[in-house]
């Protein structure tokens, strides 16, 4: 197990709330942070790098007063998730701000790059990368970054199709550092199943689409509730890589639904458009992972951390209490 000496006394649960598109903005990421937990956003959730500044000055004001305000209670460390795509235009410059205001974490996808390694470590901040296979997580350990996450079977987003358990180890066979596990993560007692497998910390996002701090529009929130695992489907025809979106939203943007294994063209500038274009499908096609069967409510993001620590501290007591078998 290895977590930085940076995050180990600095939450209250082993877990991180993913950057989600369209998502995740700094109301998200500074109620998970006030709450023990690591919030995040993807750079991209603003539409350019001047307002990505403008978010990253008001994370360091809004956790600078609150940690002066709990001195016994300091908040959790943000990170910012960069697409390190070359179709993504804004990258570096998106670096270069988050190098300036001191990002405590950077998570990079689609791209693990020496350059934001050491960028990051310059001062002093820590790299985790999303992988999806072995292979991705070697690179990624020679590039340097301090954490691999595991984006295993049944998650949102970018998701891999590999079983968590196999995932985790085949990743610690060729990765000493931290391990983050992600996929259809929803209650306290998967936090303490994923440290089981031999995960550090678990990665959680779709359990925070239902949240009163989230981004999400009200029918997306209740479209999450209503779907089951079925609906998830593994797709590249969105975005180019295969990622999880849910049927009824692929259904309602009129995709072919015999068509889905057909990949879209991956063009990570087409996502800097306004966000009220209507030609664009990201915009309409809403993404979950198959912990939405487990979703039923829409909750403040306080009130969520505090049910999945009292989960977490259950599953935990009980496991122990099972421990003479």
């Amino acid at each position: 197990m290895s977590v930085p000496s940076s995050l180990k006394n600095r939450l209250s649960l082993p877990l991180i709330a993913a950057p989600m598109f369209l998502i995740s903005g700094p109301e998200m990421a500074l109620a998970c942070c006030k709450a023990g937990i690591v919030g995040s956003f993807p750079a991209l959730n603003q539409r350019t790098s001047e307002g990505l500044e403008e978010w990253l000055v008001t994370m360091n004001t809004e956790l600078e007063a609150y940690n002066k305000a709990h001195p016994d209670k300091s908040a959790a460390p943000y990170a910012v998730n960069l697409i390190v795509h070359k179709t993504n235009p804004r990258w570096q410059a998106d670096l270069e701000l988050c190098a300036q205001h001191k990002v405590p974490i950077i998570i990079t996808s689609l791209g693990a790059a020496s350059q934001v390694v050491e960028a990051v470590h310059g001062y002093g901040g820590l790299v985790f990368h999303d992988v999806t296979n072995q292979k991705h997580a070697r690179k990624a350990a020679e590039a340097g970054v301090d954490g691999v996450i595991a984006v295993a079977a049944g998650a949102g987003g970018h998701a891999g199709t590999v079983n968590p358990i196999v995932l985790v180890h085949e990743i610690r066979a060729v990765f000493d550092g931290t391990i983050l596990l992600a996929g259809a993560l929803s209650h306290g007692e998967d936090i303490l199943a994923a440290q089981a497998m031999g995960a550090d910390l678990a990665y959680m996002g779709t359990r925070f689409i239902n949240t009163t701090e989230s981004q999400a529009e009200p029918a997306y929130q209740a479209m999450v509730i209503e779907a089951v695992s079925g609906d998830i489907i593994h797709t590249p025809a969105v975005s180019g890589v295969p990622a999880s979106f849910m049927r009824q939203s692929l259904e309602a943007a009129g995709y072919p639904m015999d068509k889905l294994h057909e990949a879209a063209e991956m063009n990570y500038g087409d996502k800097l458009k306004p966000v009220d274009d209507e030609a664009k499908a990201w915009k309409t096609v809403w993404s979950a992972g198959q912990g939405v069967s487990e979703i039923v409510d829409v909750v403040p993001v306080r009130e969520l951390v505090e049910r999945l620590t009292g989960e977490y501290r259950v599953a935990r007591e009980q496991l122990i209490a099972a421990s003479d078998f």
